[in-house]
């Protein structure tokens, strides 16, 4: 495949694949004969682009269920909760995202009105929690206090179930999703590569991915991090076991003496670790084990909600990685402002005072709590406004490029040097549809044209179907 008149690092130039590498890129590139070519029609073309922290069964199952999240109210998330009841007789009703903006903290109560002896589950925005109708209940084991996670009041269930994904999975006895939606949706947006970092990942979880990527659901490289019991998984081409992964919740953190043991280990077995903070609690607890455990490099800080001016110091001599979600600015911001003291606002998801003080910053979307979109999160880590048109946070800006590479580090080096297309690397490359000068002025704009995977189109848009079906028979 030749692609011509597009622009790379600032030039019109053609580019080369062959066998899944880049062979050539040099202006003037002749086509030869047989060769599919594509005209770029003189939009940037930049390294495909790496989500470094994802849910893909989460997200597959996400995009088969109700957006129950704001600016949805009470009325709004009733109304489209019966109308999926309506579409889905007699199965069970799956939400998501909501937060309490919607309708407060709601209970079985709420879910019964809305649907009836119809089941019904909800997922918090946050992930932590479950929230059950009366008719999903009653297909659950109810025992006694001791022998499930459900919440009771008044030894009544209340349908609440916070942290207790596993024990819901196993008593639904759920099939994990189809994922060619997820490879499909990252494919159009550029993304040739992804970190999935649940928490509970093991052996099985790896395998799933491992046979969806085989299937051809799944394009994308995959980083899998985990528990421990991942040491003894054996990787292959397109998919690698990762960093052991932490997840601390603020009000009932670890023993720390434990929580150094475990990272010990992680570190013993040869693998980094990751944990998911946002909290100051979270981030203060886990910089104290990582220094006297001792920090590994690749050991990463997830989310990174809240980082104090008084840490980065701290952060920066352990050198640790920061994996954050400016994005999540733009689509929680307003509600970040209502609920956090004033004074601890402009510490929100920090990226240019990170990167100022030498820490390794990447993105990843957090999907499906957040959006799978990473141009949106460039544009969110360029301008920092809240759904209102609030900034927050101006000194942590960034310009479109060092937004760009937020996406474009290694895998295994996030918020390092961006990776770059040239001659023998890997043909992970994405088209957009306008140069660079244009693209830097609207990065949430963007629209990819064409994703190649070790140079096998994954995207085509609709202007490129033809040129790809139609090699070419003689040079123009």
């Amino acid at each position: 495949m030749l692609i011509r008149n597009a622009e790379i690092e600032g030039r019109l130039s053609g580019l080369r694949v062959r066998d899944g590498r880049i062979e050539a890129i040099a202006p003037g590139l002749r086509a030869e004969p047989g060769e599919r070519v594509i005209d770029g029609g003189g939009g940037a073309l930049v390294p495909g682009l790496h989500d470094h922290h994802i849910h893909l069964f989460a997200l597959a199952a996400s995009l088969r269920s109700v957006d129950c999240g704001p600016p949805l109210d009470a009325e709004g998330m009733a109304l489209r909760i019966r109308s999926a009841v309506a579409s889905v007789p007699g199965g069970w009703i799956r939400g998501v995202g909501y937060h309490e903006a919607v309708a407060g903290d709601i209970d079985r109560g709420f879910l019964d009105a809305c649907a009836g002896d119809v089941p019904v589950r909800v997922q918090h925005r946050s992930g932590r929690l479950w929230i059950l109708n009366s008719a999903a209940l009653e297909r659950l084991p109810s025992g006694g206090l001791d022998d499930n996670p459900l919440e009771r009041r008044g030894g009544a269930l209340t349908g609440r179930l916070y942290d207790g994904d596993d024990w819901l999975a196993a008593h639904l006895r759920s099939e994990r999703p189809d994922l060619s939606g997820v490879g499909a949706l990252l494919a159009r947006r550029g993304v040739t590569g992804v970190t999935d970092t649940g928490h509970a990942n093991d052996a099985a979880t790896f395998a799933a991915l491992r046979d969806a990527r085989r299937r051809g659901e799944l394009t994308q490289d995959l980083l899998v991090f985990g528990r421990q019991s991942l040491d003894a998984v054996v990787g292959e081409a397109g998919i690698r076991p990762g960093a052991v992964k932490f997840h601390l919740h603020d009000g009932d953190l670890p023993d720390l003496e434990v929580f150094r043991g475990d990272i010990a280990r992680a570190h013993d077995s040869g693998r980094s670790i990751a944990v998911h903070c946002v909290t100051v609690p979270d981030l203060v607890v886990t910089l104290t084990c990582l220094a006297e455990a001792g920090a590994r490099a690749g050991d990463r800080i997830e989310h990174a909600s809240l980082v104090p001016p008084d840490l980065i110091g701290w952060m920066a001599e352990l050198g640790v990685t920061v994996v954050t979600q400016p994005h999540f600015i733009a689509e929680r911001g307003d509600s970040y402002r209502a609920d956090l003291e004033a004074e601890d606002v402009p510490w929100l998801y920090r990226a240019g005072s990170l990167i100022e003080a030498g820490i390794p910053v990447a993105g990843g979307s957090d999907a499906p709590y957040g959006r799978p979109d990473p141009w949106a999160s460039m544009q969110a880590a360029v301008d920092r406004r809240t759904g209102e048109g609030v900034v927050l946070g101006d000194d942590e800006r960034l310009s479109p490029e060092a937004a760009l590479g937020l996406y474009t580090g290694a895998a295994d080096l996030p918020g390092g040097p961006s990776r770059r297309l040239a001659v023998g690397g890997p043909a992970d490359v994405a088209l957009l549809d306008r140069p660079w000068a244009r693209a830097r002025e609207a990065l949430g704009d963007v629209d990819v044209r064409l994703t190649l995977k070790a140079g096998d189109p994954v995207w085509a848009g609709p202007s490129l179907d033809r040129q790809l079906v139609e090699p070419t028979r003689t040079d123009v």
